[in-house]
């Protein structure tokens, strides 16, 4: 079975991580501008001043105590303010992007370009017209852009007003914020994803979902409360795509991470079915428009009473087009809290497969486990799957090649990626309906976890670093080329040897 004439081969950027221009053309802030540089070994940081004016640090992904307040301090750098500067360079990269042959280009909008400081104050017109411009380069080199409209961007303002989604306003918010995105861009898209990893919420509320309440204070009740409050925001938005847009596909996407038992205990196997319900949840929902009964039980034994408006249940009728998702790596799983190592890995924690080896920052590389997850996914839903991210984060480094130009001799990040497309293909032959596939990412940007440059994914070198210093140039790595040859094949090269 070959690839799908039609396939979609592609790759990724993101608003928050590659744009930079943090409070330029009538942005306003997001959390991770106020984020500092992390690493392997060294939490990530936010900077704050408290009610007395003190100013101080606090891990990144826990939300700030009631007398503490997002500030900026000069003894800092802001990885995130200027990122690689897609906002000045987009012409230049997109162009790169046009080289390598990319059909699609996933990307996001800031929420805070568009709406950046909320509905009721306007719509900011320089950051529509930054996008419109943005698409329409796309376009000019005949890539189809996949648009995701809500990725870890949600303007401060809104955290601060509403408490991000625990508060059900967020719903007309983003509502607000999608109906803009539809009617400008209408005639330029045809793929839209509502949410990025959706599901990470539930292990990052803070991130995901710009939640206010603080981790540990956080109950049950306020989770799923917030959860809710996206569900509905995410099918009415897709209600209102299909109205403006009849020809337009919409889709969900989740962070996707199979859970393997870490032995054939049947304990560990009911753990893993347990944990793999809190992930089908959100994808139950979106594809069959309810409720599934193992979360209202649940619900029922921790006490819990998500709260519905009247047209809740209607809302949540209107189904997604297709399904994408994120894949990087497995886990395991076990009911003894004492069996195996703790993994690290995506926002998801788990147990260390000892069959797997792990990458540099100790996320375990499974290529078969995406074969798995996307039968899995496509046993129980039959519809479309789309996997808009997948790519291995390593250290690069910039040397001279046989032509005498500066790449990244980057084989590594190569031989990730063919095993992994060679199961999407196995997954072909399985009979799983995949529309396309975008790596993570096309270009060089900001880690969402550590926020490093060091940790690079792309196919495009940015001399850039974590202190900020560099040029900011961009120099095509080895993978550029390569994954320009399997566009061109149609996935034909990927029997080949590396060489």
């Amino acid at each position: 079975m070959k690839f799908p004439k039609e396939f979609l081969w592609g790759s990724d950027i993101a608003a928050s991580q590659c744009e930079g221009g943090w409070n330029l053309d009538g942005k306003t802030p997001i959390a991770s501008d106020y984020g500092t540089v992390g690493s392997q070994s060294g939490m990530r940081m936010k900077t704050y001043v408290d009610d007395n004016g003190n100013q101080g640090l606090y891990p990144f992904f826990a939300t700030l105590p009631s007398n503490y307040h997002y500030d900026m301090h000069d003894n800092y750098y802001y990885i995130n303010h200027n990122a690689v500067d897609f906002y000045h360079r987009y012409k230049e990269d997109i162009a790169l992007f046009g080289e390598m042959g990319l059909k699609t280009l996933n990307l996001s909008i800031s929420w805070a370009r568009i709406f950046p400081k909320g509905y009721e104050n306007g719509v900011n017109k320089k950051g529509v017209e930054f996008y419109y411009n943005v698409l329409k380069e796309c376009k000019k080199y005949d890539i189809e852009p996949l648009v995701t409209l809500h990725k870890y961007d949600i303007p401060v303002y809104l955290e601060e007003k509403f408490g991000g989604w625990s508060n059900r306003q967020m719903i007309e918010e983003f509502y607000q914020f999608a109906k803009v995105c539809f009617k400008e861009y209408k005639d330029l898209v045809r793929y839209w994803v509502t949410f990025n990893e959706i599901n990470s919420v539930l292990h990052e509320p803070f991130l995901s979902g710009g939640i206010y309440t603080e981790k540990e204070k956080l109950s049950r009740q306020d989770l799923y409360q917030a959860v809710h409050h996206e569900l509905v925001a995410s099918a009415l938005a897709t209600k209102i795509a299909h109205e403006m847009m009849p020809e337009a596909k919409i889709g969900c996407m989740v962070l996707n991470i199979p859970i393997y038992p870490l032995t054939p205990h049947p304990d560990d196997m009911i753990e893993v079915m347990e944990r793999r319900h809190m992930n089908d949840f959100f994808l139950d929902v979106h594809v069959r428009g309810r409720y599934p009964g193992y979360m209202k039980r649940y619900f029922k034994e921790h006490k819990i009473q998500v709260q519905f408006a009247p047209e809740d249940e209607e809302i949540l009728k209107h189904t997604v087009d297709f399904i994408s998702f994120s894949y990087y790596m497995s886990i395991c799983a076990s009911a003894d809290p004492d069996q195996g190592e703790a993994g690290r890995g995506n926002l998801m924690g788990g147990v260390m497969n000892p069959y797997l080896e792990a990458s540099e920052w100790g996320w375990q590389i499974d290529p078969k486990g995406l074969r798995y997850a996307l039968n899995e996914m496509y046993d129980r839903y039959q519809k479309p799957l789309f996997i808009v991210e997948n790519g291995l984060g390593a250290v690069d480094e910039l040397v001279e090649g046989k032509d005498g130009k500066l790449t990244v001799e980057d084989d590594y990040r190569i031989a990730y990626l063919k095993e992994h497309l060679l199961q999407v293909e196995e997954a072909i032959e399985d009979g799983v309906e995949i529309m396309g596939y975008t790596s993570w990412g096309c270009i060089d940007l900001v880690s969402a976890s550590t926020a490093e440059l060091r940790k690079r994914y792309g196919y495009i070198y940015v001399d850039r670093n974590d202190d900020g210093t560099g040029t900011l140039n961009r120099y095509k790595k080895k993978s550029f080329y390569w994954y320009q040859k399997v566009i061109e094949s149609n996935g034909e090269i990927l029997h080949q040897e590396l060489k």
